[in-house]
């Protein structure tokens, strides 16, 4: 439970909030690179922790992400012409490039030299995993870019989903690192297996237990935590564990535990305080799958679960389309695609959940460590204090991997690190589907 004072240092993003002035001090993911993928090609209006912004590839192919608002009258820049290296806007054609230089003003005299004294906001980017992210904090304090822990080197596979939710980052976020909801919510996905460990079809995920209520550990590390969901296993559970270990890498990144396949994350990035841009990751290993299947197994397919926009077509205002006949047939949810299940809880808490609210068990360790550690991120960001996942000692994200398999109960989870074979299957080329 969070006093309401809390609740608001946990969630809220937009302008001076500590929390948003936290994720500013990190490269985020702006959109997809496919959103902008052509030069000279239509710009894109975004929005990131409550501000409105413009993201365009110029005429040279170079990535821009300015403020949306023309300098001058504050025209909408996404509008704009995208040619000769700029934004133009169609107002009065203040030709702006992707630094935030104003290139051509018509409108003023040439002698005036009023175009040199103007600098429109223009933040930094990088092109990386798929993604085109940014860096919106004091430019003193930027750090350089690192491959995400679901794209440890170039080559490495990567398959996303994206969907904007209208809630909350944080309640996204304690979703990933809730193990137990699964074997309730995603019971028809998820189903119990006489596996080795976790596996993957074309229709569902397996595991090797069906335990529905496992013991959470906790582990704290400079960027974030790790925790071990741990289950009794379907075979040989007098003398063995199903340990599953999750990573949370501050401030909205989680490294789900993999499958035999591939590699799982998500990232959970605020548009503002009651939207989220929710990226769902298959990665590496020996068979990540490619996107248009990740998409489709996930009921997150352009044009048929979300459009261009990746606004999702199931909502709260038709139940997320769930289908009633298939419940009464033995399906759990009757939502199809794991991440629409998540969803239509999600939103359902409300923009943003009351906090205080909640009754806690034992299942909800993982949550409550989340709470305290961004809770108290947010009153060091407030005090003038560093980032939490920019403090020493730093971990490249490369090296972080969440971890699954059953073990003998003598095991202690902690001491299981990722191995040298483990990173190898991370880094493989192989993009076929099991």
């Amino acid at each position: 439970m969070l006093t309401r004072e809390e609740n608001e240092l946990l969630c809220r993003v937009e302008g001076d909030a500590p929390m948003g002035q936290l994720m500013r001090r990190h490269w985020m993911p702006a959109c997809l690179a496919e959103e902008v993928a052509e030069a000279g090609g239509t710009p894109r209006r975004i929005r990131l922790l409550g501000e409105d912004l413009v993201v365009f590839r110029n005429s040279e192919g170079k990535l821009g992400l300015l403020d949306d608002y023309c300098p001058h009258r504050r025209a909408s820049l996404a509008l704009g012409r995208n040619e000769d290296c700029g934004l133009t806007c169609l107002y009065h054609g203040w030709r702006i490039d992707v630094d935030g230089n104003v290139l051509e003003m018509p409108s003023e005299p040439p002698s005036s030299g009023f175009k040199d004294r103007v600098k429109h906001k223009a933040y930094p980017v990088h092109e990386a995993a798929g993604m085109i992210w940014t860096y919106m904090g004091p430019r003193e304090e930027m750090p350089e870019f690192e491959m995400p822990a679901f794209a440890p080197t170039p080559d490495t596979p990567v398959a996303v989903a994206k969907i904007v939710i209208d809630c909350n980052w944080a309640q996204i976020l304690e979703g990933a690192i809730d193990s137990a909801h699964s074997s309730s919510l995603h019971s028809s996905d998820m189903v119990p297996a006489r596996v080795e460990r976790a596996g993957v079809t074309t229709e569902r995920w397996l595991r090797p237990s069906t335990d529905k209520a496992p013991r959470l550990e906790v582990a704290t590390a400079s960027f974030g935590f790790r925790y071990a969901a741990i289950r009794r296993p379907i075979k040989n559970a007098n003398v063995d564990q199903y340990l599953r270990i999750t990573l949370f890498v501050a401030p909205f990144t989680v490294l789900i535990p993999p499958n035999a396949s591939y590699y799982l994350a998500n990232v959970n990035v605020p548009i503002d305080d009651t939207h989220t841009d929710f990226y769902f990751i298959a990665f590496g290993g020996p068979k990540a799958p490619d996107t248009d299947f990740w998409r489709t197994f996930n009921g997150a397919k352009v044009g048929v679960d979300v459009d261009e926009r990746f606004r999702k077509t199931r909502t709260r205002d038709n139940n997320y389309l769930q289908d009633r006949a298939a419940m009464k047939e033995g399906n759990w949810s009757g939502i199809y695609g794991i991440p629409n299940q998540d969803i239509a809880m999600w939103e359902t808490m409300g923009p943003i959940v009351d906090r205080s609210l909640d009754k806690l068990g034992a299942s909800d360790v993982a949550v409550v460590e989340f709470r305290r550690q961004m809770v108290e991120a947010a009153r060091t960001m407030q005090a003038g204090g560093p980032a939490i996942g920019r403090t020493e000692p730093h971990i490249p994200q490369a090296e972080l991997c969440a971890v699954e398999g059953v073990h003998p109960k003598t095991t202690d989870w902690r001491t299981l690190e990722v191995t040298e074979l483990e990173l190898a299957e991370r880094q493989s080329a192989d993009s076929s589907v099991a």
